[in-house]
Formats: C-alpha cells, sequence, structure tokens
C-alpha cells in the first residue's frame, strides 16, 4: 500500500500503520507531501483504507495506490499484527476497493469481450444441434458469463446504481449477441427439439436450480477471493449459455412450446446466480463505507433480494405444480 499524505500528516499516518511493516518512507522535496510504503494483508487492507479515508478523504494531497505483491526481499518478519486490523477486518478476501476496481474494468464491451461471446454462441449451437457435448463444453469455456453477472451481484451488495447499470449493460449485449446468432443458426440448420443435449435444456428441475445457486456462489467466492476465475466461470456458463443458446436455435427452427420451456430454464438460473453471488458476498462482509452508502446498499439489496426470491418462488412453484399434474 502507498500512501500519499501532506508532511503536517505523517504521525498519523504512522499510527494507522502500526502493526504494519513499513518498507519506507519518503518526502517529496517540491511539494513537501509524504509517501509511506507498508506490506498490509489482504485482510487488513480494507479496515484500513476506511481509517485512512475517513481521516483524509477531505484532503485534496491525499492519495492511496493498492498494488499486489508476489514476493519481498528480505521476506516480512513475523506474522501481521491481528489486533491492529481492526474489528473490521475482511478474512480471505480482497479489500472493497480492489474488488470494485476489477468489477468495473472486467464488463467493459471491448471488442474482445463481444468475440468470444460469439464465438462461444456459435460453437455452442452447433454442439448442440450434433448432440455434442464436447463441442458444448468447449463454449462455455471461452463464453465471458462470469464477469458481468458477479458484477452485477456485486453492484447489488454496495447498492451502486452505475456498476449496476453497467453490469446489466454487458449482461444484455452479451445475451442479445448469443440469441441473435443462435437464431440465425436455427434457422439455417435443421432443428430437432428430440435431440437430448437439446431437450435436457427445455424443462426446469430441482437440480437445475442447485446447480445455478451453486454456480453464482462459486462465482462470487471466486472473484473476492483471487480464486482462477477461468475454471469457475466455466460453472458459471454452465448454468447461463446452454438454455440461452437452446433458446435461440429452437426459436430460429420455429419451435416455439420447447423454446419457452428453454427460456424458463434460462431466466430461473439467472435468478439463481445472482441470487446466490449477492447472499455470498453478504455472507463475506462486503459492505459499503459510509453510512450513506450503507443506507443507500440496504435498500438496493432489499429491493433486488425481493425481486428475485419473489421470481425464484414463483418458479419453483410453477416446477411443484408442474409435478403433481
Amino acid at each position: 500500500m502507498e500512501i500519499v499524505v501532506p508532511e503536517s500528516e505523517g504521525g498519523t499516518v504512522r499510527e494507522m500503520l502500526d502493526g504494519h511493516q513499513i518498507v519506507g518512507t519518503w518526502r517529496d522535496a517540491e511539494s513537501g507531501d509524504f509517501l509511506f510504503k507498508a506490506l498490509v494483508s489482504a485482510e487488513g487492507a480494507e479496515p484500513l483504507l476506511d481509517r485512512l479515508q475517513q481521516r483524509f478523504s477531505e484532503n485534496p494531497r491525499f492519495a492511496v495506490l493498492l498494488l499486489p505483491v508476489t514476493a519481498t526481499i528480505p521476506r516480512p518478519s513475523g506474522e501481521p499484527d491481528v489486533a491492529a486490523q481492526g474489528p473490521r477486518s475482511t478474512p480471505f478476501r480482497a479489500s472493497r476497493e480492489e474488488l470494485y476496481a476489477e468489477a468495473a474494468d472486467s464488463i467493459r464491451t471491448s471488442p474482445i469481450f463481444i468475440a468470444l461471446t460469439a464465438l462461444s454462441a456459435v460453437v455452442a449451437s452447433i454442439g448442440l444441434l450434433n448432440d455434442n457435448l464436447v463441442a458444448v463444453i468447449g463454449a462455455m469455456m471461452i463464453a465471458p458469463l462470469l464477469a458481468p453477472n458477479v458484477t452485477l451481484a456485486l453492484g447489488t451488495t454496495l447498492g451502486d446504481i452505475q456498476l449496476i447499470r453497467d453490469a446489466l449493460k454487458a449482461n444484455l449485449l452479451g445475451v442479445s449477441i448469443a440469441l441473435l446468432l443462435s437464431v440465425v443458426i436455427g434457422i439455417a440448420f435443421q432443428v430437432d427439439p428430440a435431440i437430448a443435449a437439446i431437450e435436457a435444456r427445455t424443462m426446469v428441475t430441482w437440480t437445475d436450480l442447485v446447480l445455478a445457486l451453486a454456480a453464482g456462489a462459486a462465482g462470487a467466492l471466486a472473484f473476492t477471493t483471487g480464486l482462477p476465475s477461468a475454471v469457475i466461470g466455466v460453472m458459471v456458463a454452465v448454468a447461463l449459455l446452454p438454455p440461452l443458446v437452446t433458446f435461440g436455435v429452437l426459436v430460429g427452427g420455429g419451435h416455439v412450446a420447447p423454446a419457452l420451456g428453454a427460456f424458463l430454464l434460462l431466466v430461473a438460473n439467472v435468478v439463481c446466480v445472482n441470487l446466490s453471488g449477492v447472499l455470498t458476498f453478504l455472507a463475506q462482509g462486503v459492505r459499503p463505507r459510509t453510512w450513506l452508502e450503507t443506507e443507500r446498499a440496504r435498500s438496493a439489496t432489499r429491493l433486488a433480494m425481493i425481486i428475485w426470491a419473489s421470481l425464484l418462488t414463483v418458479l419453483a412453484l410453477t416446477l411443484f405444480l408442474s409435478r403433481t399434474h
């Protein structure tokens, strides 16, 4: 962590860094500002950032830069002072600011995002039409669906309207591209709804809901703890890409009834992924920093949870009633 403060506040920062290993302190001769460099554990970063922002946020010369550390020579001496991290430590996850920065950067709708979405939709569509599960799995490995959905859950948890809007835009763009291409493929090729790979995705089962809930939780955990997102992203794509593409090829082929079943499965999986993602973020203690942001986040999270839970309840009742008749 690199911290820049006016020279008069140097002593205050030293007190705040008590318990953390200070790598060095430099004074800018021209501006008179102090630059502190300190090794801070991932668990201790968020509470320290909160205290620094609370103390210096109104000072225009205050700045903090977070940098990941691969290794240090010499090695850090001793264990971090847990007591110095404060009661709001964040075990086993990155700080709120790191999560926000990564989320905002990951949902940029770049040409690469568009290309990967288009390629995954084409591969998945051909795989479904040929009942080729290997091709479907390959499509899920390249589908960039993890970041938009996890970011949507994070924005809901933090009550950040702009982050929610950006995540929704990325989601809608990805869904639109995949849906359009799959519909075109459904028009161009013969579609048989009886194909096992297609038929399995035209109905909602309890196992599908459990799978989507697990995928959302895994995606949020991978995002907050630095686990390989490419691997976890496949699990999220399992819940979202096949039913989306199935819906598209069936619509293109003119098979309306089974297409509605695929659409219902897609909606159910989207609800479950986002619901479990929000719950996972809350369980990990991801919260806004200020009281005003917290109140706003509570309202946004409460509204989103009511919407997701209501949709899930309706889907569960529909599934239950369909099984009893």
